[in-house]
């Protein structure tokens, strides 16, 4: 997984270096950015092809790919935070998880602009680069920073979530949007923040996630407590103290 995050993350480099010059011209960088994308993903697959050939998978641009192999598939965002791409703005991620079943068994994210690489294997830990990984140990929601996904432009319930913001922004320390799901999830599980929450999420955003979440000791559901979140499409991550709170929280904001 790493050598294949490494060759995708090496022209994703090279061509976040070129976005700046793009912004100024008639064009713009939309079309570019698509091409990284797709040459992210050709690359991702290349790689985990050539040590997996029998395995599946489901892409973000090439949706699914039915392998040899039935029990397994890799689940690959080759840019998560392609607006921040778009704009210049250095937040954005390759994740990659397998699955095996219905489990996600190891996953990985990688910080593309920062060096930062998260992992986890099921049952052996989660880690940065060699460090383990631990949630956050707060238990009162008025010390948490919290993170979120944002409804924008023709995507999500805009007026479900305005009042499931006002309701944590009254209870919690701070509410960030950092525009890059893969992420988020991976700073819960380093404890950089407290927890996360976000609904109408694709399947490839979150699933490398889950997996690092719940191998550094958090609890993640979706807003209703179930466990298919990569079928929902809403996730509520946090310590397992903090969790059952915040999904009260926003549950009540949407049903009173």
């Amino acid at each position: 997984m790493y050598k294949a995050v490494e060759k995708a993350a090496y022209g994703l480099k090279r061509d976040f270096g070129e976005v700046e010059n793009l912004q100024v011209s008639m064009k713009g960088p939309a079309d570019f950015v698509s091409a990284a994308d797709h040459r992210a993903e050709k690359r991702l697959r290349e790689e985990l092809e050539r040590s997996r050939p029998g395995y599946g998978f489901l892409l973000e641009e090439g949706g699914e790919v039915k392998g040899s192999d039935p029990e397994h598939r890799w689940i690959i965002d080759p840019l998560d935070g392609t607006t921040n791409f778009l704009h210049g703005i250095p937040h954005f991620a390759i994740s990659v998880a397998l699955q095996k079943g219905d489990e996600i068994i190891a996953g990985m994210i990688y910080d593309v602009a920062k060096d930062e690489c998260f992992w986890a294997e099921k049952g052996l830990g989660a880690f940065l680069d060699n460090r383990r990984l631990r949630v956050s140990g707060r238990r009162r929601m008025n010390e948490c920073v919290l993170a979120c996904g944002v409804p924008h432009l023709g995507h999500g319930d805009h007026a479900a979530f305005e009042k499931q913001l006002h309701s944590v922004m009254d209870r919690c320390a701070g509410v960030r949007r950092m525009g890059a799901a893969s992420l988020d999830l991976a700073y819960v599980a380093a404890g950089r923040y407290d927890g996360y929450w976000e609904s109408h999420i694709n399947a490839w955003d979150i699933a490398a996630g889950l997996l690092i979440v719940t191998e550094a000791g958090g609890y993640v559901r979706d807003i209703n407590g179930g466990t298919n979140m990569l079928g929902t499409g809403s996730v509520v991550a946090a310590n397992d103290y903090i969790q059952p709170v915040l999904a009260k929280t926003l549950k009540k904001a949407i049903t009173d």
